[in-house]
């Protein structure tokens, strides 16, 4: 009987010495606008992941999705396999509203609590779901 074994590796190849510290939304919003495409930033909605060290040092940043104008779908398991396999500590969510609209929709809301619930109960934070554009951000936290 042939079965797969299962082996976990992670290198970070940045000193943590030489990776940005996130102390605020507004370092966390820096950081993500600096990752983004301005040329797709007000047409398509995008999702991206930061992973944080314990010193809430950035271990790297990932985009989970991409959608069209109005939407797109984010997959908390892909995340949170992320975050696990990077070892990370605490995570932050940025999507953009391609509309320029820092409102959070509903779904915005819901999607925040899944990710709340499910870090608290994997150990991996979630310190902030922010919503962005090229003009501001809006911190989903801030409403909770």
């Amino acid at each position: 009987m042939k079965i797969e074994e299962v082996k976990l590796t992670y290198t970070n190849k940045i000193k943590a010495a030489d990776r940005p510290r996130i102390s605020c939304a507004e370092d966390a919003y820096s950081v993500f606008l600096k990752s983004w495409d301005q040329d797709q930033i007000e047409l398509l909605e995008e999702c991206k992941a930061m992973f944080l060290d314990r010193q809430l040092r950035v271990m790297s940043i990932a985009s989970i999705s991409k959608g069209g104008m109005n939407g797109t779908v984010v997959d908390l398991r892909i995340v949170f396999a992320m975050a696990l396999k990077r070892r990370a500590d605490s995570l932050l969510l940025a999507h953009n509203h391609p509309s320029g609209s820092l409102k959070p929709s509903q779904a915005d809301i819901g999607l925040t609590k899944q990710f709340y619930e499910a870090g608290r109960i994997l150990q991996v934070e979630l310190k902030d779901h922010l919503i962005i554009t090229n003009e501001g951000f809006h911190s989903m936290m801030s409403d909770f």
